[in-house]
């Protein structure tokens, strides 16, 4: 006999009792409904999930904090949103199955972090990852290949996360390997979205050229009829260096305009207006 089988106990508590009791039955009974199995199949990979550790490697590389909107494509069981939301970030999970969706909700809901993290059901490759300052990802190299347009038309300085695939022929900002308490899959690599630079830039003493592959930059500058190489180039989220005939340039790309500080014999502040794409 259970306590709610008990005729002693008052009316009102015995009601109380009901109600909870029905609650964890409908707890169970949900859990009961759904449990997905590792190596499952989905709609574009099977479902294997990181490591928990990974999961908090992944967070720290994207320095992760209250202030970020987190997405996690193929978002599976939800670790890697409920991981970003118990930071005190806000994130959203998008993935294909809707039971792994229901799941990852009741997962959510069990950690206190429900108001913070969000599970829809759709397509990753039709999902807007516009508003997101990280995102989180386990996928292959296939899935990340279709999505390189929209990882490089976020915002800079986004930082991207993936648990043991490099997104293809985009060198990382960083890449870290966890050996301790993981088994499998245990490489993380870090990118962070560079500013687009591409084309010809105007300043008061010439013309920048710059030709662009992800961070890496280079090209000329056209001084006084005078065409000289640009070297060293790179770009770090909004962050540019360069250096032209042993002068480095150092500064901040805002849309159309550049700025900062050229150093070489002397000090002196530069800029430079986008002129054509």
């Amino acid at each position: 006999m259970n306590a709610c089988e008990s005729k002693r106990l008052p009316r009102v508590l015995f009601a109380a009792c009901l109600v909870v009791a029905a609650a964890h039955g409908a707890a169970r009974a949900a859990e009961a409904q759904y449990q997905p199995r590792v190596g499952q199949d989905g709609k574009d990979v099977i479902w294997v999930p990181s490591p928990e550790v990974i999961v908090e490697k992944m967070l720290d590389m994207a320095r992760v904090t209250a202030g970020d909107f987190v997405i996690d494509l193929g978002s599976g069981d939800g670790r890697n949103v409920i991981g970003a939301a118990k930071r005190g970030a806000r994130a959203r999970g998008v993935e294909f199955n809707p039971e792994l969706v229901e799941h990852a909700r009741r997962l959510a809901a069990a950690a206190g972090v429900a108001a913070r993290a969000e599970f829809v059901q759709g397509d990753m490759y039709a999902a807007d990852v516009s508003p997101a300052s990280v995102l989180a990802l386990f996928l292959i190299p296939d899935n990340l290949r279709k999505l390189m347009p929209k990882f490089l038309a976020m915002q800079p300085g986004s930082r991207i996360v993936s648990n043991t695939y490099e997104v293809p022929g985009w060198p990382s900002d960083a890449a870290e390997t966890v050996r301790k308490d993981c088994a499998a899959f245990c490489i993380v690599f870090l990118y962070v979205v560079p500013a687009q630079v591409a084309g010809s830039w105007r300043t008061p003493d010439g013309d920048l050229v710059f030709e662009q592959d992800f961070q890496r930059v280079s090209g000329s500058y056209e001084f006084n009829g005078i065409n000289l190489p640009l070297e060293n180039g790179r770009l770090h989220g909004t962050e540019i260096r360069f250096t032209v005939n042993g002068v480095e340039y150092t500064g901040r790309v805002d849309g159309d305009v550049m700025a900062g500080m050229a150093k070489g014999r002397n000090t002196s502040a530069w800029k430079a207006i986008r002129v054509t794409n």
